[in-house]
């Protein structure tokens, strides 16, 4: 989505406008990796369900619910500066997470 790092890349969405062209670019750049055409990239490896849980943002909530599981089940093993800084990200989670409710 982004060009700043490989990996999982997301852009911050404003409007949902911008959310569908996240997927489109993303899309393009999948084609682009596998040497597909944009349309048959979407029509074969991409499953719909992805594209809707992007645009409706469930899929950011689900994967902080189960980051949040994992973090809690190994929250034990962590050094007190590692907590801390675990603290402040969650934290920071919620905040931006409110702001997409109000702005939606």
């Amino acid at each position: 989505m982004s060009d700043q790092s490989p990996g999982i890349r997301r852009k911050k969405v404003d409007s949902e406008t911008q959310a569908k062209k996240n997927v489109v670019a993303a899309i393009e750049n999948v084609a682009r990796r596998l040497g597909n055409t944009r349309s048959v990239c979407r029509k074969c490896y991409v499953h719909p369900a992805v594209v809707d849980s992007y645009l409706d943002c469930s899929m950011l909530e689900g994967l902080q619910a189960r980051a949040q599981e994992e973090m809690r089940s190994s929250l034990h093993r962590l050094r007190p500066e590692e907590a801390a800084v675990l603290a402040l990200l969650q934290q920071r989670l919620k905040a931006e997470a409110r702001g997409r409710r109000r702005a939606a």
